[in-house]
């Protein structure tokens, strides 16, 4: 049969039927929704051969008209120019691989070239070679590997780097762009991408429809620069969206020959051309996926977890243990803890007698873990600082925008009044005061001080004009149905229901992705859609009701798009020689471009997730996350808040973006990055985790 004309013309033509009922309603424990995998078709044109991705029986991706391979042979304006493409003129098999084969003759010489494909899982994997045979060097040479969509105005998220354009971020300036208008390029570097793959969604015949192209991430041999690597992303022309990888060339917001180095913006990145020694083979290992989406919003979560079963980033072998983590990071609290007076808590800076509730500070948090893990420490002393920071921060002062979150002990005042530090300090504060009670400790000061500042913020989300700016506010959802609980306050209760329903009709469509979580950036961000998905997962646990969870799950999926799935390789430098492993760091967001621990404060959630919905694979990824994070603290229990993955630093001139990759800024060393270990192992405690195995 495999010399059949028949097989000739067409390879495993297979309909995919109720795909998208599995999609809309995915099955607990199967992240995928039991959705088949992708077909492949290889088509006859004459003696030519051209290749589609099918998805219920339609071919939603397949190699561009002009050619399976193309090749830039120059390089013209600072881009790939000359552009020489070639069709497979072979074909044959071998076992589960299906192989063509062509050749692209130049001036200079002759690329044989070969695609060796497979189904693998629910993607469709291939192996493309490249061989330049000639009598001197190819210069300035572009390899590609380029795969077409029919679609117009395509929605892309990028993970880490572009969500359905940034919508948000847009007015800075300072993130990429990508709104799916012909001649847009959405191109960047692999070792970029948390989860490498890049994928699109789009409206086919009234059906929604994506694809993706997930990526091995390498450098790429021959190389004229430093470091490399191949680049991922997404373009469109004529109609048409292309999922692209190239062989360094990188493109965005409507400018070529550049990369997102900088907070503030954008940086030159030229001359990334090969220059291919004659007899070099140069490989690619890429993945096809194309597949029906039931909901606007979801088409990148089927790649997402794609990436994810292939990329297996599970493995705790070589990470630190919880033990060894709280233990350090208790030894570093209490470097932080003041006393003057009446005054009493954790400072945020280490030459700052300043205490800050919420977000970069987080003074509150371990009121609730020193409680919980004093017996493991082995520390009486920790439930005194528990209790004395508690009942100093119970005094914070009000104001008609809540409660400030800013305690300066020197001047002997309190200010500021970031929204999201308030929801994250009445968490923390909820949490305490029901470990308090459990335990018959003194818990009056805290309650009285949450019991005002739920009722004050459920009666302002209550009212009809209340629109908060970003997905920040999500964080007071999951203390005020704490609040509901310890208070029986059915006011509280409504106020996290409504504010859950407010951001899923705003966010789970992805027409405003999740953002705004973070202070220093005003953009998608991982934090907003942890936000989100903190208070999706506590509205289904205080009402019962499914949507809340179906919720949560989205939420959880953008966050994981941020997560680290794989182990970047590094150049030379501190953080490769410490043998740092990436998987279970997260990206902030796509204007701030490093990594940071903030999985540990997530991976509670997502290991409870994982709990509810049967999924060992989310309760793996969160201990992953935690002990991951645990990395680079050193003897004195510290840790820096950002290590560079990429080709970025958070600082506004760069003179040699070469050597970026690979830092670690150390000194910013704010208490958060203490206080979230302890509240996160806290929180594992109770849910069973064994952390001082």
């Amino acid at each position: 049969m495999e010399s059949s004309p028949l097989y000739t013309m067409r390879i495993r033509l297979i309909v995919l039927f109720g795909a998208t009922l599995a999609v809309a309603m995915p099955s607990r424990g199967d992240p995928s929704g039991g959705v088949p995998g992708s077909r492949l078709r290889v088509v006859a044109d004459g003696d030519r051969y051209r290749v589609e991705v099918l998805s219920d029986g339609q071919a939603l991706l397949a190699s561009p008209p002009e050619g399976l391979w193309s090749i830039a042979a120059g390089w013209r304006d600072g881009w790939p120019a000359d552009w020489k493409h070639a069709q497979a003129s072979d074909m044959e098999r071998a076992g589960p691989w299906t192989i063509l084969k062509g050749r692209l003759e130049l001036p200079a010489g002759t690329w044989q070239l070969r695609d060796a494909y497979r189904e693998e899982g629910r993607a469709i994997r291939c192996v493309r070679r490249f061989t330049w045979e000639g009598k001197g060097p190819s210069e300035r040479a572009t390899l590609s590997s380029r795969w077409q969509a029919a679609a117009t105005r395509p929605q892309a998220l990028l993970p880490g780097i572009l969500y359905h354009g940034n919508p948000s971020g847009e007015a800075s300036s300072r993130v990429p762009v990508f709104h799916g208008r012909e001649g847009e390029e959405a191109i960047f570097e692999e070792h970029r991408y948390p989860v490498p793959f890049a994928s699109i969604e789009w409206s086919h015949h009234g059906n929604l429809r994506g694809a993706a192209l997930h990526s091995d991430p390498a450098p790429v041999p021959c190389g004229n620069l430093p470091d490399q690597w191949w680049s991922l992303g997404v373009t469109v022309q004529h109609e048409r969206a292309e999922l692209t990888l190239l062989s360094g060339p990188c493109a965005s917001n409507g400018k070529r020959n550049v990369i997102k180095a900088v907070q503030s913006g954008f940086v030159p990145y030229g001359e990334a051309f090969l220059n291919v020694a004659p007899g070099t083979v140069i490989e690619k290992t890429f993945y096809l996926e194309a597949y029906p989406i039931a909901q606007e919003g979801s088409g990148f979560r089927r790649p997402l977890w794609t990436a994810i079963q292939r990329l297996q980033p599970f493995s705790l072998d070589g990470l630190p243990s919880f033990e060894e983590i709280v233990r350090a990071k208790y030894r570093f609290a209490t470097s932080r803890w003041f006393e003057s007076g009446d005054a009493a808590g954790f400072r945020k800076y280490p030459d700052r007698n300043v205490f800050v509730l919420g977000w970069c500070g987080q003074a509150a948090a371990p009121g609730y873990a020193l409680q919980v893990l004093a017996d493991g420490l082995g520390e009486p002393g920790a439930i005194a600082m528990a209790q004395k920071s508690l009942d100093f921060l119970s005094g914070s002062e009000f104001y008609e925008g809540g409660f400030h979150t800013w305690y300066d002990c020197d001047q002997k005042s309190w200010s500021r009044h970031e929204p999201l530090s308030q929801g994250q300090a009445m968490l923390n504060f909820a949490r305490a005061i029901r470990v308090g009670r459990a335990a018959g400790r003194p818990t009056g000061r805290w309650e009285a001080f949450l019991k005002k500042a739920s009722e004050f913020h459920a009666e302002r989300i209550l009212k009809g004009d209340w629109r908060p700016r970003s997905t920040d506010e999500a964080f007071f959802i999951a203390p005020l149905c704490e609040s509901s609980r310890l208070f029986g306050s059915s006011a509280c209760r409504d106020a996290a229901v409504k504010s859950a329903e407010h951001y899923a009709q705003r966010h789970v469509a992805m027409r405003e992705p999740y953002w705004g979580g973070t202070l220093d950036a005003s953009c998608e961000d991982k934090e907003g859609a942890y936000a989100a998905m903190q208070g999706f997962l506590a509205a289904y646990e205080q009402t019962g009701e499914e949507r809340f969870l179906r919720w949560a799950e989205h939420a959880c999926d953008v966050v994981l798009t941020y997560l680290v799935a794989w182990d970047i390789d590094l150049p030379p430098g501190r953080l490769r020689n410490h043998g740092f492993k990436t998987r279970g760091w997260t990206v902030v967001s796509p204007q701030n471009q490093h990594i940071d621990m903030y999985g540990v404060v997530m991976a509670p959630d997502i290991y409870r997730l994982g709990g509810i919905l049967g999924r060992d694979d989310l309760k793996r990824l969160a201990l992953v996350m935690f002990r991951s994070c645990g990395q680079l603290i050193d003897p004195y229990g510290s840790q820096g808040e950002q290590p560079q993955h990429t080709n970025y630093a958070q600082r506004g001139q760069v003179d040699d973006v070469f050597a970026l990759r690979g830092g670690y800024a150390e000194t910013w060393t704010v208490f958060w990055i203490t206080a979230h270990f302890l509240n996160a192992a806290a929180q594992f405690q109770e849910l069973g985790v064994p952390i001082w195995d």
